[in-house]
């Protein structure tokens, strides 16, 4: 599997749903409900990054408060020390190397953070995936009901990734939507018990006006996030943060618009709020076009992702179940009266 995400403030059981910690919760949509335990070899690894972060590195480990955050495959911490600001450790989940780039990771992370959207980061070791990084307090965790609830979040989130994509940050690596769907049809075909819904090469097929249109009027790529829960924004009432870098990369910044409004489950005057923020105006008809061909496609290749973990026998959930539903949502919007439309429009530019 190439791809995981993460989220990040789901934390209940803390602070609530002000959460304080940029990473106050940093779960894989793969993880199990339930926590372990810190462990002495989690402690010590926590104790060696403090060792190399400043304003920390000589503080008695008596004198620090570490408190887990959440997470079961990365693993986040607080940690607070008297007289100073407190930070947040991230220390990766075993295993994770083998699909996250960590270099690529860090590199992101850092150009996210100088352009004002994510945390400062301290420390970093990217062989082990170890980050110490500013902990972002009084800030709400979003989720599709805090979007609709909390007023003129879309709209901050819409300046979030306009101050992100036009940053001028060059972030490492390439999100190329068709390929990875050629890679995960490819890593199911590898594995003996994995299915497809009815009709799943077809709607792949169908997309080929859709990948006709994008490539006849290519978008100048930005550094995009390209994995835009709604859980990966903090919101603090005046300022949209933006966490989690694990697969950000160089893409067409329409797609974090689209798939935003896909994982928030936004209403039309949401999708409105977010568009208008982040143009400054009402968007054309191929800005549009292209947050709804997006909104389209990001279903078509997550629900590949859901039948991986199906296929792995994941039991964090029903994958077959989650994959099923982003399918028939796709082919729901792909059939709509208006998707051809937006295609033109898409491909007239």
């Amino acid at each position: 599997m190439t791809r995981k995400t993460t989220a990040f403030g789901l934390e209940q059981n803390g602070p609530g749903p002000h959460i304080v910690g940029v990473l106050a919760q940093y779960i894989d949509r793969d993880c199990q409900k339930g926590m372990p335990m810190m462990t002495t070899e989690h402690h010590a690894t926590i104790l060696d990054a403090l060792s190399h972060t400043p304003s920390f590195a000589n503080i008695p480990a008596a004198d620090l408060t570490i408190t887990r955050m959440g997470g079961l495959t990365n693993l986040v911490f607080r940690v607070d020390a008297p007289g100073l600001k407190p930070i947040v450790v991230r220390v990766a989940g075993a295993g994770t190397e083998e699909y996250i780039d960590r270099d690529a990771e860090l590199a992101n992370a850092k150009a996210a953070a100088r352009a004002g959207v994510s945390a400062m980061i301290h420390y970093a070791d990217p062989k082990s995936g170890l980050l110490v990084m500013d902990c972002l307090e009084d800030v709400t965790t979003m989720t599709p009901e805090n979007f609709a609830e909390i007023a003129g979040s879309p709209g901050r989130a819409g300046v979030a990734l306009r101050k992100l994509h036009k940053s001028g940050e060059v972030f490492v690596g390439r999100f190329e939507l068709f390929q990875m769907i050629e890679e995960y049809l490819d890593v199911l075909s590898k594995k003996s018990n994995s299915k497809l819904p009815d009709g799943y090469h077809e709607v792949v097929a169908a997309a080929a006006p859709v990948r006709a249109a994008l490539d006849s009027n290519p978008a100048k790529l930005a550094p995009c996030h390209c994995d835009p829960l709604c859980e990966n924004f903090l919101d603090d009432g005046q300022k949209m943060w933006i966490v989690d870098y694990e697969y950000g990369g160089m893409n067409d910044p329409l797609w974090d618009l689209g798939d935003v409004s896909v994982e928030g489950h936004f209403s039309a005057k949401m999708e409105q709020e977010l568009l208008e923020a982040y143009f400054g105006r009402t968007p054309t008809a191929a800005e549009t076009g292209r947050v709804v061909i997006y909104k389209a496609m990001c279903d078509l290749l997550w629900t590949l992702w859901g039948l991986i973990q199906h296929a792995d026998g994941n039991p964090a959930e029903d994958f077959w179940k989650y994959s099923v539903t982003r399918f028939d949502r796709c082919k729901a919007l792909m059939g709509s009266s208006d998707f051809s439309a937006h295609v033109a429009n898409v491909k007239l530019g």
